[in-house]
């Protein structure tokens, strides 16, 4: 989950009121309908920037009748918290990684599973086509909708003592996990022991031993500057868990159908515009960490593979299995 700059929590009600306090999720100001937006990144990562964008189209798309404002950094909470914001309609959009949404849409947790996309290509073959639809229709039953998927990149791990250039290399290793059945699970079947702890922490935690390493993308490990107390960043791009826009339901079936056209639309643009800055974003961050110290490894990724085959294998028989193999079955 690319959740750093995540607030330490507050209390449930506290939330509920801050934002009731700001706003509600969907307002009308002067003829003007104004969304209420809240993630838990930071303003200098290119997942806020694609939001930026989106709320930049959406004003020029409507012609000013419609404005998002943005509130970042977690000011609003994480995002768990977040995701019952929009259900209880107080809050209008956020953008989560795909991993919460597990406790709420059990399909989800394919992204989580190591080596289910063969390449980047592939990943957003999927993400565009009717399965990524599908799943972006998941949560309806929850009172949210999905709009769209951002670029989160590939997850790898780092490490503060041992280089990890072949699974073997994990065993006996503490890794930081986020609080996903899947993530958790797949760090076991690669002979780590996973060890959930929360983003703000991490550092400390590394700094300090209470982890050995942690997995996440490069743009993540760069802004944490989690780079300066890990030594080793191996580039084994386990798993690809985009993130996801979403829409209180509420929120989505109070706007008329041009409204929905507009908003739909700068979303879509955003993701374009999104897509590429990430890209742009992540190479330079692993350049900037080489160049501090860190040292990148591009280990055998099929050894991982076949390492994870056994995990892949659990799930024969089960609804995500059947997802896992139409997966694997589009070229």
């Amino acid at each position: 989950m690319n959740e750093f700059n995540n607030k330490p929590a507050r209390g449930r009600l506290g939330l509920i009121l801050l934002v009731l306090l700001l706003a509600t999720a969907c307002t009308v100001e002067q003829d003007t309908v104004v969304i209420k937006l809240a993630h838990v990144l930071d303003t200098s990562h290119p997942v806020h920037k694609g939001m930026a964008h989106m709320a930049e189209r959406l004003e020029e798309l409507s012609g000013g009748q419609m404005r998002m404002d943005i509130y970042a950094s977690g000011q609003l909470g994480g995002e768990r918290e977040l995701i019952e914001l929009l259900q209880i309609g107080t809050l209008g959009m956020t953008k989560v990684s795909a991993s919460p949404l597990e406790n709420f849409v059990p399909a989800v947790q394919v992204f989580g599973i190591p080596y289910v996309f063969r390449d980047e290509d592939h990943l957003w073959k999927i993400l565009n086509g009717d399965i990524g639809k599908e799943l972006l229709d998941g949560p309806k039953p929850f009172k949210l909708k999905g709009m769209g998927y951002y670029d989160a990149g590939w997850r790898s791990f780092y490490t503060t003592k041992v280089p990890i250039h072949q699974p073997s290399d994990l065993k006996g290793l503490k890794v930081r996990v986020q609080e996903s059945r899947t993530a958790i699970e797949m760090v076991r079947a690669l002979g780590g022991s996973a060890t959930p702890i929360s983003w703000g922490e991490l550092y400390t935690s590394l700094q300090q031993g209470v982890v050995d390493g942690a997995e996440n993308n490069p743009p993540s490990l760069f802004i944490s500057r989690q780079y300066e107390v890990a030594k080793y960043y191996s580039l084994d791009e386990h798993t690809a868990v985009p993130d996801v826009l979403l829409i209180s339901l509420r929120v989505w079936e109070s706007l008329t159908p041009q409204q929905q056209v507009w908003l739909q639309t700068a979303v879509d643009d955003s993701v374009i515009y999104q897509r590429k800055i990430w890209k742009e974003f992540s190479d330079q961050a692993i350049k900037t960490m080489q160049e501090a110290g860190l040292e990148i490894i591009h280990p055998d990724k099929a050894l991982f593979r076949e390492a994870v085959a056994p995990f892949h294998r659990t799930y024969d028989g089960t609804p995500t299995g059947d997802l896992l193999k139409q997966i694997e079955s589009i070229e």
